[in-house]
């Protein structure tokens, strides 16, 4: 059994988002980027400054790109969106799933082809009514269809293994995937079953240099470390009870932002869960690996 290591990180931020989601870090500005997805933010964190700045958003944005020192793309329950770098102004780019209007955006990470994987979902989680989608330049492919609540969206380092999660199933995924375009070339097998777990889900991942997966566990107050074979190494006690997705920052990618939510829990949960829906550093030696920049 992995022992429980304790949390000896830091509070990146005290801002409580409902749904805190979606990380990722912007290397040219030195700033960690991510959503309170119900409360329609993209929060900014300038890691040399300290400067946090939440921009207004008018949708459900849920995945952050970097496209180029100008433009960033957002993922959202409106389809896919260029931003301004400096304005802020957003340009819609793809719908993903025309027509489905009772659908958002949830977990997406970018393959190391330059290719998007974003996953669909229904407002109110309904069973199978999502998917995972690939974008590449402005053309979408359904990859995975009857997905409830798409999470774990990551890739090995050299782009040859795709990993995805319903947590509404609570299997981790890995899928043989063409490093050159992002796509699979086999069926997706079951890497790690946790559909008997009594707490906690499996929501977001990460891949580090060396292979390994950090998996934020949803309900279950820890982040856990995968071997790529799915052996457990680690669990990290967190001081919130719902994170959500990790991603590396820094400007040598060595530390580990985490997400989190406060979505679903009681005034009385709340009470003894007071830094629910804060953003976290884990503060763990960890290498990790620089997020590949969106290819228009």
């Amino acid at each position: 059994m992995i022992s429980m290591t304790p949390f000896t990180g830091k509070v990146l931020t005290e801002e409580r988002l409902e749904l805190g989601e979606g990380p990722s870090y912007d290397a040219l500005t030195d700033c960690l980027w991510w959503f309170d997805i119900l409360g329609k933010t993209l929060c900014q964190l300038n890691i040399a400054s300290g400067a946090f700045t939440k921009h207004d958003l008018p949708f459900l944005g849920s995945v952050f790109a970097v496209i180029n020192d100008k433009q960033h793309l957002l993922a959202s329950d409106k389809g896919l969106f260029l931003r301004d770098a400096a304005s802020g102004a957003l340009h819609p780019y793809v719908e993903i799933e025309p027509g489905k209007t009772q659908n958002r955006s949830n977990d997406g990470r970018m393959h190391p082809s330059g290719a998007l994987w974003i996953g669909t979902m229904s407002r109110t989680a309904e069973t199978g009514a999502g998917a995972i989608y690939h974008v590449a330049g402005t053309t979408v492919t359904k990859l995975f269809n009857a997905v409830s609540i798409p999470n774990s969206i990551c890739f090995s380092p050299d782009g040859t293994i795709g990993y995805f999660n319903d947590s509404k199933v609570n299997h981790l995924m890995r899928v043989s995937v063409d490093p050159a375009t992002g796509l699979p070339t086999g069926e997706p097998s079951i890497l790690i079953d946790q559909s008997a777990r009594t707490t906690g889900v499996i929501d977001g991942s990460v891949v580090d240099a060396e292979g390994t997966i950090w998996n934020a566990n949803w309900d279950g107050g820890a982040v856990d470390r995968y071997a790529p074979d799915g052996r457990q190494i680690a669990r990290y006690e967190m001081p919130a009870r719902r994170v959500t997705c990790p991603a590396f920052f820094g400007t040598k990618f060595d530390r580990l932002a985490v997400t989190s939510c406060f979505e679903g829990l009681s005034a009385e949960e709340l009470k003894n869960d007071p830094l629910a829906g804060a953003t976290f550093e884990l503060g763990v030696a960890v290498q990790g690996r620089a997020e590949p920049r969106f290819k228009l």
